[in-house]
């Protein structure tokens, strides 16, 4: 997972990319993804809207970001930095579902 795949020049840097680089842009990627997801549901309902992809790409994005941070860079301010959205993110979609199985019952 540390070979190689590509070294592309960015603005006269040489930017070494290898298969946890990968990972870890993707989970940049889905965690960033994720407010464009909120955005796109608020302005849709016309009121601030947390649909339950938003903690989705969230858990995917954090647990990405660790992995990188883990494996792929052994960096503990960014394992720190992705662990406690990861937590976050669960508790809160955890709640989203317990609180459509209690309106469910309720109207059942």
């Amino acid at each position: 997972m540390h070979d190689i795949i590509a070294t592309p020049e960015l603005f006269g840097a040489t930017l070494v990319i290898t298969p946890w680089k990968i990972i870890g842009y993707v989970g940049v990627l889905l965690f960033a993804g994720r407010w464009f997801v909120q955005l796109w549901a608020s302005r849709r309902s016309r009121k601030v809207v947390m649909p339950r992809l938003f903690w989705y790409m969230s858990i995917t994005g954090s647990l990405m970001l660790l992995s990188y941070f883990i494996f792929g860079k052994n960096d503990s301010v960014g394992i720190m930095s992705n662990l406690f959205p990861f937590m976050i993110a669960s508790y809160n979609l955890y709640l989203d579902f317990t609180h459509q199985a209690e309106q469910e019952v309720g109207t059942g």
